[in-house]
């Protein structure tokens, strides 16, 4: 247990940005399982739904819940299979 009222405060802070961070990331999971599963259905709504989950990675990114790179490794992931599935090739 922390003795100092520093110490203590700083495992309040902590605990905040835990929780933000959890929030933020479980956010991240369920729009981009949203998009994934709109892009296996070939909906409609399956580029908005890529757009918007690009959006909240970007804004984690942004906010340093999720390092820069592993943004960029989703959104490029999450764009491939969208135009995989829009142009899907012929052999």
């Amino acid at each position: 247990m922390a003795n100092t009222s520093s110490a203590k405060k700083a495992i309040r802070v902590q605990e905040r940005k835990r929780a933000r961070n959890q929030k933020i990331r479980s956010l991240i999971k369920t729009v981009q399982k949203d998009a994934l599963e709109k892009i296996k259905t070939s909906s409609t709504d399956a580029h908005k739904a890529v757009i918007r989950a690009i959006s909240q990675i970007d804004k984690a990114s942004t906010k340093g819940t999720i390092h820069k790179n592993k943004a960029a490794r989703k959104k490029s992931r999450l764009m491939r299979q969208l135009n995989t599935a829009a142009n899907p090739k012929t052999s």
